[in-house]
């Protein structure tokens, strides 16, 4: 079985690899993210009323994020949705497409805008060969990392300026937006850009990224041809097995999709072929495996945002690809705030089999409603991560949970969940893994304990407990970190 600790180039601490390479960490000016002035705002549609809403008013303009290198700006749609009447001072950041059209809201950001004067920032924001000039920018923007050796160059780095600068333009409408409370969200990239913004930027008082990386690196390393030949073996295995119809869990029209993903993700990043001909040293391609990403990787910098103050709530998928160290996490981070959806998904073509899509969810987008109830209006309690403690019975093949809310929260639905022998990160095998479930039941105050019992002998043991804390009509659905036991 695959270990999941195998990446020694994606676990390495950025700063002890650029010491040994000229690969710089993306750096933001906040000066320059803050100047309304840069933004060449054009107005698309002016203030007007939402539809047949009279209560909610909507505007539409295009501004320039940044000028990536000399000569090449990036600009991109934005869409101000805000109450008819009177300043907002609480905002949520969120994302759109790159269409230049006005956005429209549902669910939790509907609610929180209609019924709670909650103002909505949408920039359009997707993988960087669809933003203008289609085609040209990822192209250039790879050339430059070659070149540069600037991590500046790397798509986090621009998600995470294009939400700073979708704040910067809000307030620039100084009738509409006042600097309060800042919110960002967002799904996958879009939640990259919401973990770098609230890390970089002081305006942002809260992040509530969706499947997005925390301490790995999304989807492998960011240099193609890096990833270990044992992963790689594994997921040509994996896809070979598919195509003769050989994996319980996964259909066989699952093979396409998945091999679709794979070269979207690869088209995206350097290869080692193009850094070596590039002059880059091997140290340079390992440092490159994670300073790419080190812009949003939230643990780097958790002592410094929690002296600042910023709230900080995940909810991540356990089979996704693109939020891998789940285990990391739990060792070294047991009070991060977190949901892991136990067998949560991505998002992915139906043909995967991949049911369980976390930011499809009602429970995630419940979670932001709960989230900004507590953040922006104190309307009700934000649980403590829960503190889990674990005895493993070999003999009885029997694992015995109990889980203390250190702040004395008393959610009102409690489970414990596992999944044994998982395979290990960054495997296509990962994303099909099982799990199962059982009640805890309360055994004091704030207190829960639960019981599984397994048919065989684990070698590998992965736990979680999820826990759904409902308050002032809200719930927020919350779990522990995923812990990890070695059976032997």
């Amino acid at each position: 079985m695959l270990k999941a600790f195998f990446l020694p180039c994606l676990c390495l601490i950025a700063s002890g690899l650029t010491a040994l390479s000229e690969i710089k960490p993306g750096r933001y000016n906040l000066a320059e993210v803050r100047d309304a002035s840069t933004l060449e705002t054009r107005v698309v549609e002016d203030w007007q009323p939402w539809g047949t809403d009279a209560k909610v008013r909507r505007k539409l303009v295009e501004v320039t994020v940044c000028e990536w290198w000399p000569g090449q700006k990036v600009r991109l749609p934005v869409t101000f949705l805000a109450p008819a009447n009177g300043p907002c001072r609480n905002i949520i950041i969120g994302n759109t497409g790159v269409q230049l059209k006005a956005a429209a809201v549902t669910g939790a950001m509907l609610r929180l805008l209609r019924d709670h004067g909650v103002g909505i920032v949408l920039i359009g924001m997707t993988s960087i060969d669809v933003m203008e000039p289609a085609g040209k920018l990822d192209v250039g923007m790879k050339e430059h990392f070659l070149k540069t050796k600037d991590a500046r160059h790397t798509p986090a780095w621009i998600w995470g300026m294009s939400d700073m600068r979708a704040l910067t333009a809000a307030l620039a409408e100084t009738n509409v937006f006042q600097a309060g409370k800042v919110l960002a969200t967002g799904g996958s990239k879009r939640g990259v850009g919401a973990a770098a913004a609230g890390i970089a930027d002081d305006r942002f008082t809260a992040i509530l990224p969706v499947v997005a990386p925390i301490i790995d690196s999304p989807g492998g390393p960011y240099v193609e041809g890096m990833m270990p030949a044992e992963i790689t073996r594994a997921n040509e295995q994996f896809l070979a097995d598919l195509l003769a119809d050989k994996v319980p869990n996964a259909p066989a029209s699952a093979r396409a999709p998945l091999v679709s993903r794979q070269k979207a993700r690869a088209d995206e990043r350097i290869t080692v072929r193009q850094a070596r001909d590039a002059g880059w040293s091997e140290a340079e391609l390992k440092a490159a495996c994670t300073v790419a990403w080190e812009v949003c990787r939230t643990t780097s910098y958790l002592p410094a945002l929690r002296r600042r103050g910023l709230e900080i709530f995940y909810n991540q998928g356990s089979n996704d690809a693109v939020s891998p160290g789940l285990r990391e996490l739990g060792r070294r981070f047991p009070d991060f705030p977190i949901y892991v959806v136990p067998g949560g998904h991505h998002g992915a073509a139906k043909e995967t089999g991949m049911k369980k899509q976390v930011g499809s969810l009602p429970e995630v987008d419940e979670n932001l409603f709960a989230f900004a109830q507590h953040h922006f209006f104190n309307a009700r309690p934000m649980p403590a991560p829960p503190k889990v403690t674990s005895r493993w019975d070999g003999a009885a093949r029997h694992l015995q949970v109990t889980v203390l809310f250190p702040d004395q929260s008393e959610p009102q639905q409690n489970e414990l969940w596992w999944a044994v022998d998982r395979h290990a990160d960054y495997t296509l095998a990962m994303e099909y893994d099982a799990w199962e479930s059982v009640p805890l039941h309360r055994i004091g105050p704030a207190k829960f304990s639960g019981e599984a019992s397994l048919k065989m002998k684990p070698r590998t043991l992965d736990f979680l407990t999820v826990h759904q804390h409902a308050a002032n009509g809200s719930t927020l659905t919350l779990s522990s970190p995923l812990l990890y036991l070695e059976v032997r």
